[in-house]
């Protein structure tokens, strides 16, 4: 066994909108992401104690980062949000690698969702932070996601791409 860095978890983001015609990206300078999936659940009492119902679960990714100058990601997630706008998300774990099949491809989970919170704070000290949350549709997908070479060195440090879906 061994343990994941964090940096080793990709986040890549693209409009559904764009799915012919753009790579999915990263943010610039991410500093955190994470993924909740949470279900709520009722009580009826019986005489013989409470049983309880499950609801639908639902599931949340959210992401923090610097903003960097002139990121046009960060301009079309805005847009996305005040534009109820499908967003296509892959979580990618670089330390997990496809099979022969999926070769360049690496171990990942596939949503779609909303932006549902945008916020950006401006500190007098420090950069200035953004962070996102998004409402995901449904439970995701598991499968491989194409990582080239050069953008696992890049998912490293600022920002990664996948490859476009069409022509």
């Amino acid at each position: 066994m061994e343990a994941i860095q964090g940096k080793k978890i990709v986040y890549l983001y693209r409009l559904l909108s764009e799915a012919a015609t753009a790579d999915g990206a990263a943010l610039a300078f991410t500093t955190e992401n994470g993924r909740t999936k949470s279900k709520e659940a009722e009580s009826t009492a019986t005489k013989d104690g409470p049983v309880r119902t499950p609801g639908i679960a639902e599931a949340e990714l959210t992401a923090t980062s610097i903003l960097a100058k002139g990121d046009t990601l960060i301009d079309k997630l805005e847009k996305a949000l005040d534009n109820d706008e499908t967003v296509e998300i892959w979580e990618v774990n670089l330390m997990e690698k496809g099979t022969e099949s999926d070769e360049g491809k690496f171990k990942a989970k596939y949503f779609q969702g909303y932006l549902t919170e945008f916020e950006v704070v401006s500190n007098a000290e420090e950069h200035v932070e953004v962070s996102l949350t998004f409402g995901v549709n449904g439970n995701g997908v598991d499968g491989y996601a194409t990582v080239s070479e050069q953008q696992q060195e890049i998912a490293n440090y600022v920002f990664a791409d996948t490859h476009k879906t069409g022509a």
